[in-house]
């Protein structure tokens, strides 16, 4: 196909989970034509991630979903490390202090559904094999599920958030270098006659792990691990075993039934040195992948695609400069690193085979409990509440931080607080209580201009994915 051929799409998003479908919206609302190629061919009621963090919900009340997806779950207010050590959620600095437990199936269709409203296009069963980029754009070959031809579509823009085996990765000749963490690691949904008084429960013992969440309507999942399995990821779940190991953790299965999914996985941790490659980016697993330990991968990867898609389309309606996406890498990156980092210190604590390590971890996780500050800092960390992006040289302390959501002044038909002024998708300013009426009606294309109901003198512009770019006293 001819570089000069018209693009099918502004930007090709190749995966329909959780990160390309919220990267999908995004772009749709602001007007960019997007098309999802998806390599399943129907969707999946199947799901491995559950845990929903603060900052994620935070993203997905800025899109008007959060409470439609608190409503399909459960809420918790803490998480558990190791015995009687808990990390407490309660006391983050959100509308959305703890994890919601759901399964991911549910992020997925609020999320399909708001990129179909705002025009975005899905093509299922449609695997991609193969692309080339030039100046001005990128050809992907496709091959449809079925008899169809196979065909080349091309975007301005593609963006590979297809996972860890990832076609778009792969294409690129990119390398994803890391090592296996765990193999054969169990999952199931199930019944319990005797849920535990305690949940999310976690145990590790010599022989392996388990661990037990609610999903709320009376199912729970259930991870589970045995020490010197090599059972690969597609061999069948033997129920008994499952059983058997949750045994081994607790002293009892629960009374354990009804198994309505069973699965395997096997747990890497990689990265690719770079996000971007010309007009390809990478996007949640595609980019980075790591142990299930807190839950990350799913909030991690939404939120890479928060701070892209705002990126994307400035640059798409020439309201920024390109190099405006080398800032995705600059700012997601690190956060990727430190993702696998905690992640996989989590699970290497787990995983503690000997008797004298395990202890060793348990003193360690009892010595953290009586020191709240690190507990809270592990808590700003896991729920992405913590996380900021870098400032440059003497700027104001807010800059690169997450902005809270500040209530705002009252008027007719405006916006309550800053998360809800935030749905218009544009920048932000937020100007102090007392400015001059006649400034806090100043319009400017491609932001909104609210005022802060607090006594505060700072004016903050706030970036589309809730970020602080400008930050002045007085």
């Amino acid at each position: 196909m001819s570089p000069r051929t018209e693009p099918t799409a502004d930007v090709l998003v190749v995966g329909a989970g959780p990160t390309g479908l919220l990267l999908a919206g995004d772009l749709a609302a602001a007007g960019v034509r997007v098309t999802v190629l998806e390599k399943r061919a129907q969707e999946s009621n199947l799901t491995r991630a559950f845990a929903i963090h603060a900052r994620t919900l935070e993203v997905l009340d800025a899109r008007g979903l959060a409470e439609q997806l608190i409503a399909t779950g459960t809420f918790l207010g803490r998480l558990r490390l190791f015995g009687r050590t808990w990390i407490d959620l309660n006391r983050l600095d959100s509308r959305f202090p703890g994890v919601l437990i759901t399964p991911q199936y549910e992020i997925e269709r609020l999320l399909e559904e708001r990129a179909l409203a705002h025009g975005a296009e899905i093509r299922r069963g449609a695997r991609v094999t193969g692309l080339r980029q030039d100046a001005e754009g990128v050809d992907v070959d496709v091959e449809p599920a079925g008899d169809g031809a196979s065909a080349t579509v091309r975007g301005r823009y593609v963006v590979g958030a297809d996972g860890v085996h990832s076609a778009v990765r792969t294409a690129l000749g990119m390398p994803f270098p890391g090592k296996s963490v765990l193999r054969s690691v169990m999952l199931a949904d199930v019944r319990l006659d005797v849920p535990p008084k305690d949940v999310p429960a976690f145990n590790g013992v010599a022989g392996g792990f388990a661990f037990i969440a609610p999903f709320g309507d009376g199912w729970y999942r259930v991870i589970a691990w045995e020490r010197g399995s090599d059972l690969p990821s597609g061999a069948p779940v033997d129920f008994d075993s499952l059983r058997a190991v949750t045994r081994a953790a607790f002293g009892t299965d629960f009374g354990m039934r009804e198994p309505r999914w069973t699965s395997r996985f096997h747990s890497d941790e990689r990265q690719v040195p770079r996000y971007r490659e010309g007009r390809v980016l990478l996007a949640g697993d595609a980019a980075h992948c790591h142990s299930p330990a807190g839950g990350l991968g799913l909030n991690t990867g939404v939120q890479d695609a928060a701070n892209l898609g705002w990126k994307l389309a400035a640059v798409l309606q020439q309201r920024g400069d390109d190099r405006l996406l080398d800032s995705y890498h600059d700012e997601r990156h690190p956060v990727g690193t430190a993702v696998l980092r905690l992640s996989g210190a989590i699970v290497r604590s787990v995983l503690a085979a000997t008797p004298v390590s395990r202890g060793l971890r348990n003193a360690l996780a009892g010595a953290v409990a009586l020191a709240p500050f690190a507990l809270d800092r592990a808590a700003l960390f896991i729920s992405g509440v913590g996380i900021h992006y870098p400032a440059p040289p003497g700027a104001h302390p807010l800059v690169g931080r997450r902005a809270p959501d500040l209530p705002l002044a009252e008027t007719a038909d405006g916006p309550d607080r800053l998360y809800e002024a935030l749905r218009a998708g544009t920048y932000v300013r937020v100007l102090p209580r007392s400015v001059d009426a006649r400034r806090a009606d100043e319009k400017e294309d491609g932001v909104t201009t609210v005022t802060r109901a607090d006594a505060a003198p700072t004016t903050l512009l706030v970036r589309p994915d809730g970020y602080v770019e400008r930050a002045t006293d007085g």
